[in-house]
């Protein structure tokens, strides 16, 4: 849903899609809340090569800016490596350029642009990895 493919959907599709998502035993699933209320999602899904993708949603525009991002990534850069995880990756659009200031307060650097021909509405992401070698966050 944050492919960048414009297209509705109903209440049944988002159920659908979300069950999908839960049932995957590869990722690590968290919300964001602020006072009792979801305000977003953060993921660590693994991939391939020992490498684990972060992605991160802050819903409303109101709960942006207001340091819940970075405060969900850093605590889940702290389970990661609990959990003996140190290859992280993210993709980002290119021009979030608030998204990728977050990013990089995080420990990420960008590392090369991603390209997605077939993806007429997403056609390139930022991939940025995780560079820090466990300081405290």
């Amino acid at each position: 849903m944050t492919s960048g493919i414009l297209k509705r959907m109903t209440d049944q599709e988002i159920n659908h899609s979300f069950s999908k998502i839960l049932a995957d035993k590869n990722t690590c699933h968290f919300m964001i809340v602020s006072d009792q209320k979801v305000i977003g999602h953060i993921s660590l899904g693994q991939r391939r090569n020992g490498w684990y993708e972060m992605q991160i949603v802050i819903g409303e525009k109101k709960w942006q800016g207001k340091g819940y991002g970075t405060e969900s990534i850093k605590l889940l850069i702290r389970k990661a490596r609990r959990m003996g995880i140190s290859n992280i990756y993210l993709e980002v659009r290119p021009n979030n350029i608030r998204a990728i200031r977050v990013y990089e307060k995080c420990g990420f650097r960008k590392a090369g642009i991603k390209k997605y021909p077939k993806n007429k509405y997403l056609p390139q992401t930022l991939k940025m990895i995780l560079v820090r070698k466990w300081k405290k966050v």
